[in-house]
């Protein structure tokens, strides 16, 4: 049974690196297209941090004896082209932006979910340098969630609906009809 489990760490590692390698290609494609600064920010560091994670899952297949592949990420695939066909939709400003994070989010969930079962199948094999690794990246994934979330809060939503500050929470006023 240890065997199919190595096995299918093995798969979900390959799986995970054509994901990592699709979202890289699909972010430095929209962050030419987001026109907020701070998403704009928010991406350029999640490039850079999923370069890293490349790297990781590398080491990791390393480390279990094992190379990445051809073996391509059907659900990555999907989300990427949902996303990239979502944004074509839409012109620069606000509303694009609030598309960008939304198909970004979906990603996120995505790597969370993967990670997380990545994690749990190095520890229950005691391969505990793949176990730190793999929970590294979880836990930046799941920092870049947040901080997305934080950025339509507090900047994107405001824009899009046309109020000055993200910070409040509340609707502009209404007018009454004279």
């Amino acid at each position: 049974m240890q065997t199919e489990v190595r096995e299918l760490l093995v798969d979900q590692l390959k799986d995970a690196y054509s994901a990592e390698r699709q979202a890289l290609k699909c972010m430095q494609k929209t962050l030419r297209k987001a026109t907020a600064p701070a998403l704009k920010e928010g991406i350029q560091l999640h490039i850079e941090q999923t370069e890293t994670q490349i790297e990781r899952v590398e080491q990791a297949l390393e480390a279990l004896g094992a190379r990445p592949g051809r073996k391509v990420c059907e659900a990555m695939r999907g989300l990427v082209e949902e996303a990239q066909h979502e944004i074509e939709e839409h012109d620069k400003g606000p509303i694009l932006d609030l598309v960008i994070v939304a198909g970004m989010q979906r990603i996120e969930h995505y790597e969370i979910a993967a990670y997380g079962t990545d994690v749990a199948l190095a520890k229950a094999l005691g391969e505990k340098d793949v176990m730190g690794l793999l929970q590294q990246t979880l836990e930046e994934e799941k920092q870049t969630e947040q901080k997305l979330t934080q950025v339509t809060t507090q900047e994107l939503m405001a824009a899009a609906m046309g109020t000055e500050s993200g910070n409040d929470n509340k609707a502009a006023p209404r007018r009454k009809a004279s």
